[in-house]
């Protein structure tokens, strides 16, 4: 084969269930040198006239050379090749639901984008998982006298907090006295034939952030506020404020969601909708337990944009968790005909989000879709994706 070490592209996807992996050697450019690959249990190397390039593999993953079978050139990509892989099972998704926060530890509520303060030093003695959304309607089934629950919304008391789909629920009752979130007040109207300008008031609900002006979530009622995860981090209060990547933190946030999600609901597609309702994306979830290896990514993509600035700072070879989606966008009136049919399939579960949360994953979808080998990009009418999830701080559930 003609190519340089050092500018080849490797992909490797490992799959724990099924104890296999996809190699991928990327198309040699014209004009380069031969090279011979070795495939050994630890490590991929490559060797031309002018030096060796070797990339170690993870510790928990031990590739079987021997095993080696359905060699084929694609071009486009390069390489393909499969092989059995011995890969540890003990990694996986950590919940975001059993991670940090203790019984009777206070909690502090930072902003994610600016780590902006929004309820500080907040005592948690219950954190508990809210019914599913049509609970209701269950208990209307199962009882055989009128609904007790009736009228009874679910509003978390004053060290509570509620975990939904992908909001918490809390109770701001003794938290004026902290940075409180802003609420927007008004909206600019035009009036009369000259088109002037006024402020009318405006019922609005939006929570925003004071320092950075991102939505962070709904005022409920005059107590309860509904935070989104993808916006908020609560940290214990003794420790400091995490700086995490707004990409990673968005990508692992939605991640643990449709894990969760499809685990707890037996559900694999999802709609991903704004605060208004307006359907951004569709996702099918694939599988949940993609190992991806990789070097010499694509960044030409990611420079243009800040959101994705912090896979630049990533090393030239990258092992991550992943989680494989199928996903269709919405916007600008797209898969019109899709979405009227799966907002009809009571199998289809929806997932709020802010509307520009929503842009900012079909951002990373398409990113991320964007760098992977041209031969994995599509499955049928959809696109692929592989969202990398990692551990993000979150209260743990208790009673």
């Amino acid at each position: 084969m003609a190519a340089t070490a050092a500018e080849t592209r490797i992909f490797l996807e490992v799959r724990r269930q099924l104890q296999s992996a996809l190699l991928i050697l990327g198309e040699p450019k014209e004009g380069g040198m031969p090279m011979d690959i070795s495939i050994m249990p630890s490590s991929l190397q490559m060797k031309t006239p002018e030096g060796c390039t070797e990339i170690q593999l993870p510790a928990e993953v031990r590739l079987v050379p021997s095993s080696c079978r359905g060699l084929q050139f694609v071009t486009g990509d390069g390489l393909h090749l499969r092989l059995q892989a011995h890969v540890e099972l003990g990694t996986k998704l950590i919940s975001m639901f059993n991670q940090s926060s203790q019984a009777q530890e206070c909690c502090t509520f930072y902003c994610q984008s600016c780590g902006e303060v929004i309820i500080k030093d907040r005592k948690l003695l219950r954190v508990l998982p809210l019914p599913s959304e049509n609970w209701e309607a269950l208990v209307g089934e199962w009882c055989c006298h009128p609904d007790p629950f009736a009228n009874k919304p679910l509003h978390p008391q004053e060290n509570d907090c509620f975990i939904g789909d992908s909001f918490f629920l809390v109770n701001l009752r003794t938290s004026l006295w902290q940075p409180r979130p802003e609420l927007s007040p008004v909206e600019m109207c035009c009036v009369s034939s000259d088109n002037h300008c006024k402020l009318e008031p405006k019922a609005n609900t939006k929570v925003i952030c004071k320092r950075c002006k991102v939505m962070l979530g709904e005022t409920m009622s005059s107590e309860t506020t509904k935070f989104y995860m993808t916006e908020i981090i609560i940290q214990s209060s003794e420790r400091s404020f995490p700086i995490i990547p707004r990409s990673r933190f968005v990508q692992s946030v939605i991640t643990q969601c449709l894990v969760q999600l499809s685990s707890a609901r037996s559900t694999f597609r999802f709609r991903i909708q704004g605060q208004d309702d307006k359907v951004y994306i569709l996702l099918w979830l694939l599988n949940s337990d993609s190992l991806v290896i990789e070097s010499l990514r694509n960044s030409k993509y990611i420079k243009k944009f800040p959101l994705l600035e912090d896979t630049l700072k990533a090393d030239s070879s990258s092992a991550w968790s992943a989680i494989k989606v199928l996903y269709q966008p919405c916007i600008k009136s797209r898969n019109e005909r899709l979405v009227s049919l799966w907002e009809s399939d009571i199998s289809v579960h929806p997932l709020t989000l802010p509307s520009a949360t929503c842009l900012e994953l079909l951002l990373i979808l398409s990113r991320s879709n964007a760098n992977l080998p041209s031969s994995l990009r599509h499955m049928n009418s959809f696109q692929v994706q592989k969202l990398s999830h990692r551990s993000t701080t979150c209260p743990s559930s208790h009673s």
